[in-house]
């Protein structure tokens, strides 16, 4: 019938065809949008579906936003232990170094004795026997000291261990120091200089665990300046370091520090003996030395020296 709905806009009369949406082509039919419910004056869910997001599904992922907190919290404690470890390296660095400067300002004030006030001491002995007397007398005072600080670490008193650590290193090297300094005046191997001079060299002589060679300069080094007294702390420092984990037995008690500082000085004065019975000079051929100048404020080291 002319007038009638062009072909092409009729709806296809075949069942199950898509009719198309009737509010155009962005629109949707009611029967697609599904019951919603929130249609006044009927019974049950009609009209359409809401489009607001649904709230506490478990099977929905988690937002971004859920997850940011958690990994700024794991972001902000890895920061947190990043920092606490160079705070804990920068305080054991500067805690050393501390001692380090502590054992070179003490070196000039440990009091040593020479050959001949030694050899009035101890009459009848010859250099070995001499020197396995003074050996001997170290090992017993840093065996002292070692057991000292194993009592004090048994109690429980934490913040107290740092400074009795302190203590039991510069108290040993104290000791270790004044045995090497006598063994080389036993094996007539004094080195050149005042008593300053001579105390650098010995402290070389610790730090290295060699005997000083008078013989050949480059071992006797007894210039104390800026450069010189950084590569000392440096040296003692490594030394301490490489020492540490012996200290960390302690714990157990004063038994183990004791043996374990008795074991360490009698090692030490093997190798010092052992460099020094190269370059020893007999007594009868040492010249005529003049005696060692005593320290303005000599330490107390309990060391036996005394008897």
């Amino acid at each position: 019938m002319t007038g009638s709905t062009p072909p092409w806009k009729r709806r296809s009369p075949l069942p199950g065809a898509d009719e198309g949406p009737s509010g155009g082509p962005h629109g949707a039919r009611d029967d697609e949008r599904g019951p919603s419910g929130a249609t006044p004056g009927t019974q049950g869910p009609t009209g359409s579906a809401s489009l607001e997001p649904a709230a506490g599904r478990a099977d929905l992922p988690a937002t971004p936003q859920t997850r940011v907190p958690g990994a700024r919290r794991a972001a902000v404690i890895r920061d947190k232990a990043r920092a606490g470890v160079r705070k804990g390296g920068s305080a054991a660095r500067a805690g050393l170094a501390y001692v380090a400067d502590r054992i070179i300002e003490n070196a000039p004030r440990i009091p040593v004795r020479d050959l001949a006030a030694l050899r009035r001491q101890f009459p009848g002995l010859g250099p070995e026997q001499l020197a396995d007397k003074l050996v001997a007398g170290a090992a017993a005072a840093t065996s002292t000291v070692g057991a000292g600080i194993g009592a004090a670490a048994m109690l429980p008193v934490p913040p107290a261990m740092p400074t009795e650590l302190a203590a039991e290193i510069t108290g040993v090297a104290a000791i270790e120091l004044k045995l090497i300094a006598e063994l080389h005046e036993v094996y007539g191997v004094r080195p050149p200089g005042n008593l300053k001079q001579r105390s650098t060299a010995y402290l070389n002589s610790w730090s290295g665990e060699r005997g000083i060679d008078v013989t050949k300069p480059s071992t006797v080094s007894s210039a104390l300046n800026g450069p010189m007294k950084r590569e000392l702390r440096q040296r003692i420092m490594k030394r301490m370091v490489r020492d540490l984990p012996n200290l960390m037995p302690f714990m157990v008690g004063a038994a183990v520090g004791a043996v374990m500082n008795r074991r360490d000085t009698k090692k030490l004065a093997a190798r010092i003996r052992g460099d020094l019975r190269k370059v020893q000079v007999p007594w009868d051929a040492l010249p005529d030395l003049p005696p060692l100048e005593a320290p303005e404020r000599p330490l107390e080291l309990g060391d036996g020296s005394a008897g």
